[in-house]
């Protein structure tokens, strides 16, 4: 891979991390269209991936600074409790990359990413669309039963194709929880799980395995740079309420892509 496909990969990542249409599955579908062939597709993928949660640290920083302050007080406060939920929305990830780490990262290389793609790109349009039509009464505050639902669906969405915060969005607001409250923790609860994969594969020395420095680098700053855009754009187009164009996107990008598997 050279450095100008790790670019336009960056900048696919980017745009598609926040973007409730699957980063990973179009991330794989790009690869495909660029001709890209890595070894290990799950270490690229994590570096970029890192990169986008800088750029949500960046957006949210107000937001992990009041939090980061109130974690160290003596008393429980309204700070520790937000952390604690966060925790809690992480444990169904952990597990999956725990037991399914190498399964999943198989599948990326499997003759048939591409139907898995479109089907799961299908699947994430179907969730859209039954949470834009649904209008469950709105709650004040997430709650600990919500904030594990809500893991279940971010672990659900380690298939690639399924979109991670087009699922977490979705299960927080036929929850019930608000639009910008369920947007920012599906954006806050990654932080930690992302950032401690990619501390892990450093730590092995893989970080680059598969694809060289100069590119890796560049593909991850691309991803940064798209990454402060999209963020800042979906967490308006979430207050606005209009996930039902993605939900037609997605089952567009999932037809083609299995379209494109068949024939």
């Amino acid at each position: 891979m050279d450095t100008l496909q790790a670019i336009l990969l960056g900048i696919v990542q980017g745009i598609t991390e926040f973007l409730p249409v699957s980063s990973s599955g179009h991330l794989q579908i790009a690869k495909e269209l660029l001709g890209v062939q890595l070894e290990e597709n799950l270490t690229f993928d994590v570096a970029l991936h890192a990169a986008t949660v800088l750029s949500t640290i960046v957006v949210l920083w107000s937001e992990i600074r009041r939090l980061l302050k109130g974690l160290f007080s003596r008393h429980f406060n309204e700070e520790q409790a937000y952390i604690l939920k966060i925790v809690v929305s992480m444990i169904p990830i952990g597990i999956v990359g725990l037991l399914l780490k190498e399964q999943l990262n198989a599948l990326l290389d499997a003759p048939c990413i591409l139907a898995v793609v479109g089907a799961m790109l299908l699947l994430t349009a179907a969730l859209l669309a039954f949470a834009y039509y649904a209008k469950p009464r709105q709650k004040e505050n997430i709650s600990y039963r919500d904030a594990f639902i809500i893991g279940l669906a971010q672990a659900c969405a380690a298939m690639p194709g399924l979109s991670r915060s087009g699922s977490t969005i979705a299960t927080g607001l036929l929850l019930g929880n608000k639009k910008a409250a369920v947007a920012q923790f599906s954006f806050l609860m990654v932080l930690v799980p992302i950032l401690g994969e990619t501390l892990l594969e450093a730590v092995k020395g893989e970080l680059t395995a598969g694809v060289g420095t100069v590119p890796l680098i560049a593909g991850a700053a691309a991803s940064f740079i798209t990454g402060c855009l999209a963020c800042k754009f979906m967490l308006e187009i979430v207050k606005r309420g209009r996930l039902i164009w993605f939900a037609v996107y997605c089952a567009l990008a999932g037809t083609v892509s299995i379209a494109s598997y068949l024939f």
